[in-house]
C-alpha cells in the first residue's frame, strides 16, 4: 500500500517511520512548502518530492495520504485528496472548526473514501486500561474527573513557526495544540459534555491565542470534570488524569494507570510495587511530550496507521473516524466560546 505524507516538519517523519515499521507500506512521495526539508525526508524515508499540492495529489501509485499540515489546512487538503478517490488520514485537530470539519467529512462520505484522525493516545496501554476498567463497571458510576496539562513549550517554539500559536492557522494555542490530545481522551473515555465554564489567557508567550486555561465540565454521564491546560510550566510536567465513581479512584499519570482504588479492595499501585495496571512505556518516553513537540515513540502512531490501512482492506471505519475526531474539537470550540463570555 503507497502512502502520501503532507508537510515538512517533525511530524512526518514520524508518519515516516509509523508506515514504514508495517512491511505492506510504502512511501510514494511527500510534499511540503519548503523544498529542502522535503528532499531531505525522501533521501531518508523515500518517495518523490513535491512542493506543490495538486502536482503531489496527481502522483501515481498512491493510496492514501497523511496529512501532516498546519492544523488551519487539513480539510481543504483532506477535501482536495477525497475528491481524487483517496483515502484520508489527518493529524489532530481534524481542522480548527467544526464548520470545517464537517465540510470534509462530508466529502469523505461522497466520495466513498475512509477519514481518519490521529488521536494516538487512544492507542497507548495506560488510556486503553482506563477505557477498559470504566466499560467493566469497576468504577461504579463517574462522579469526578481532574485532568491536568502541565506542559512547556519555549519562546523559539513559536518564535520559529508561521502557524504554531496564530488563530488563522493553529486555531488557538495551548489548548487546540497540545491538550486537545486530553481533552481526546476525556470524551473517549467518559462520553460528551454538555456544558462548559471556562478562562483562557496568554500568560507567557508572546503569541496570537492563549497559553493557559482552566475549564469545569459537566458530561452527559453525571460526572463534573476540572481541567487545566498550560505550555507555561517550565520545565514541563506529565500530564494527569483521574477519575473518581461510586466504587473508588483511578489515576493516569505518565501514561500509565499508576493508582487504582476500589471500595472494598486493596489499594492497587504501579509504582509502589504493585501489580501493573498497565504495561510500562520505555523510559523517559511518558514524559516527553511535557517539554518538546518531538515524538520519540512511534508505537502509538504506528498502531494508529496499522488501524487505516486494515480499515482500508476490510472497508471499515477507522478506530477514531472524521465524526470521533470532531468530538474534541467541538469541546475546544465550546471551550473557547466559554472563556469569550
Amino acid at each position: 500500500m503507497h502512502v502520501g505524507l503532507v508537510g515538512g516538519g517533525g511530524i512526518s517523519a514520524t508518519h515516516a517511520q509509523a508506515a514504514l515499521a508495517i512491511p505492506c507500506v510504502s512511501v510514494a512521495a511527500i510534499q511540503g512548502m519548503n523544498e529542502e526539508k522535503v528532499r531531505a525526508l525522501c533521501a531518508r524515508y523515500g518517495g518523490a518530492p513535491y512542493t506543490r499540492f495538486d502536482t503531489f495529489l496527481a502522483h501515481r501509485p498512491m493510496d492514501f495520504v497523511v496529512i501532516g499540515s498546519p492544523s488551519g489546512l487539513h480539510a481543504e487538503q483532506g477535501i482536495a485528496a477525497a475528491a481524487l478517490g483517496l483515502h484520508v488520514l489527518v493529524e489532530k485537530p481534524i481542522d480548527i472548526s467544526t464548520d470545517r470539519a464537517d465540510a470534509l467529512i462530508g466529502a469523505a462520505e461522497k466520495a466513498n473514501v475512509l477519514l481518519g484522525v490521529i488521536f494516538q493516545d487512544r492507542f497507548k496501554p495506560g488510556p486503553t486500561a482506563m477505557k477498559q476498567i470504566l466499560q467493566e463497571g469497576r468504577l461504579g458510576r463517574p462522579l469526578l474527573v481532574d485532568a491536568r496539562v502541565p506542559w512547556y513549550r519555549p519562546p523559539e517554539y513559536y518564535a520559529t513557526s508561521r502557524w504554531r500559536g496564530t488563530l488563522a492557522l493553529d486555531g488557538g494555542g495551548a489548548l487546540i495544540n497540545q491538550a486537545i490530545h486530553t481533552l481526546d481522551l476525556l470524551v473517549w473515555l467518559l462520553g460528551d459534555v454538555t456544558h462548559v465554564q471556562a478562562r483562557t489567557s496568554t500568560l507567557l508567550h508572546d503569541i496570537d491565542a492563549e497559553d493557559s486555561g482552566a475549564a469545569i465540565l459537566e458530561f452527559a454521564c453525571g460526572a463534573l470534570g476540572t481541567f487545566t491546560f498550560t505550555t507555561a510550566a517550565y520545565p514541563g510536567y506529565p500530564r494527569r488524569i483521574a477519575v473518581t465513581g461510586t466504587r473508588g479512584t483511578m489515576v493516569l499519570e505518565q501514561d500509565e494507570v499508576i493508582g487504582l482504588d476500589l471500595v472494598g479492595g486493596a489499594p492497587e499501585r504501579q509504582r509502589d510495587g504493585g501489580r501493573d495496571l498497565s504495561p510500562r512505556l520505555p523510559a523517559g518516553v511518558a514524559d516527553q511530550p511535557a517539554s518538546s513537540p518531538l515524538v520519540s515513540d512511534i508505537g502509538p502512531h504506528r498502531a494508529v496507521f496499522e488501524d487505516f490501512v486494515s480499515a482500508i482492506r476490510d472497508r471499515r471505519p477507522p478506530r477514531c473516524d472524521g465524526r470521533e475526531g470532531r468530538r474534541s474539537l467541538a469541546l475546544v470550540e465550546a471551550i473557547y466560546q466559554a472563556s469569550a463570555q
